[in-house]
């Protein structure tokens, strides 16, 4: 039984990446309990858009701001909070990394070739959403 309001399950995403030296970098952050590395990602907030809900969470957990130059065509569910939440996932190109941001002391943050995010991240689905976009847009 959901003990969340119904608006906790509705979340967005970023997939952040920018090149570097001509190669692919992916970001980071550690989750908060579990210590896992994931893809930063919150509840959409009421007066927000799904992408700019996505853009913020961005910022409050790994200290990044940027663009969306992708959205993703199918969302990403997980189990929390006795539900179902479904994430929309946004590809974000990282135009600025900060020193100081809201969420740093929370959690970690690393900055990792895209080809090594199989190794460091533990769900499936995420790598398989990062490869998607890795195929179509990235590479393109």
């Amino acid at each position: 039984m959901k003990n969340r309001p119904d608006f906790f399950y509705r979340q967005s995403g970023v997939i952040p990446f920018y090149k570097e030296d001509g190669k692919l970098k992916i970001v980071l952050v550690s989750s908060r309990k579990r210590k896992r590395w994931i893809f930063p990602k919150g509840i959409i907030e009421n007066h927000l858009s799904a992408e700019e809900s996505a853009l913020k969470e961005a910022y409050e957990e790994a200290g990044i701001k940027g663009i969306v130059v992708a959205g993703i065509s199918e969302n990403y569910l997980y189990e929390k909070w006795g539900g179902t939440c479904e994430v929309q996932y946004f590809l974000m190109e990282v135009t600025e990394k900060l020193d100081s941001w809201p969420e740093k002391n929370l959690r970690k943050r690393i900055f990792i070739d895209h080809e090594k995010v199989s190794k460091v991240v533990d769900n499936e689905r995420l790598i398989l959403i990062l490869n998607t976009f890795t195929e179509r847009e990235l590479k393109g």
